[in-house]
């Protein structure tokens, strides 16, 4: 099986909430028209600490869709691939 997954941490201020949600939520949208995965996750202890993940069924999927972004990653050639552990 093949997977690849990239990673991006935003602090975001609280008067930017909105705004970068709706972000988040446009940015959902393409990366699932592209055939991916995408997930912001907040952290439990530090209200604003964000973290995205987007994972695609294989590398190039992922950099294609990283690729055609309206707002590419900070480190769009950081991916990760899965690793088979059996």
């Amino acid at each position: 099986m093949s997977r690849a997954l990239s990673m991006q941490r935003t602090v975001v201020t609280p008067g930017d909430r909105v705004k970068f949600l709706e972000r988040m939520r446009s940015r959902e949208a393409h990366y699932k028209a592209a055939g991916c995965q995408f997930w912001v996750f907040e952290e439990a202890a530090l209200s604003g600490a964000f973290i995205e993940f987007t994972e695609a069924p294989d590398s190039a999927t992922l950099k294609s869709a990283h690729a055609t972004a309206v707002e590419a990653p900070l480190d769009p050639a950081r991916i990760y691939t899965i690793v088979e552990l059996s």
